[in-house]
């Protein structure tokens, strides 16, 4: 499975830019998948609803399905966080999986900068390139990795592709299943 992350303070923009992202790829035909880093607690249940009731009764999982959808929440009733890797085995495959958060996790990642807050993060191994609305406004040790500017999806997308050794994708292109002999994409772990 291809995993690129995408992180950067607080308010940085984070979730603009995977959204974008995932929005451009989609639109070209890729199946992409994400994974999004929650602070403490957060809930997806709405109180009083079914699955509510059910998860504050003590079950350990409750999965919600409809013809639309389906979600499996999972409690860790005081158990440790769960890591990047068996989140990532829980996912139908994908061509590509974005991730935001998980910055201290090994695979690579694209720091988003805001002006503000323009300073690189303290651990630099696996940013392999920044984002920001003020590309010269960077510091010079970025250490030659490439530097986007916040609304370049396209040359962000473009990158990250190459990066994670994916075919450039192209306008229009057909929706296909990852996987398929046509796309490339290579079944099985990599």
């Amino acid at each position: 499975m291809k995993v690129f992350g995408i992180t950067g303070w607080k308010n940085s923009g984070k979730t603009t830019l995977v959204t974008r992202l995932v929005g451009h790829l989609t639109a070209r035909g890729l199946r992409v998948a994400t994974i999004k880093h929650a602070h403490l607690g957060f809930d997806l249940d709405v109180e009083g609803k079914d699955s509510y009731l059910h998860r504050e009764a003590g079950a350990a999982e409750v999965l919600v399905s409809s013809a639309r959808r389906w979600a499996l929440m999972h409690e860790l009733r005081g158990e440790e966080e769960v890591s990047l890797e068996l989140l990532l085995a829980r996912l139908a495959p994908a061509d590509l999986v974005l991730v935001e958060g998980y910055k201290r996790d090994p695979h690579l990642k694209l720091q988003v900068i805001r002006s503000p807050n323009a300073e690189p993060p303290p651990e630099l191994d696996n940013v392999v390139a920044f984002a920001t609305d003020t590309p010269a406004a960077m510091p010079a040790d970025v250490a030659g990795r490439p530097v986007f500017h916040l609304d370049d999806v396209a040359g962000i997308a473009a990158f990250v592709l190459r990066r994670m050794g994916l075919p450039p994708v192209k306008e229009n292109r057909a929706r296909r299943r990852p996987g398929d002999a046509s796309s490339g994409a290579r079944r099985g772990p990599s």
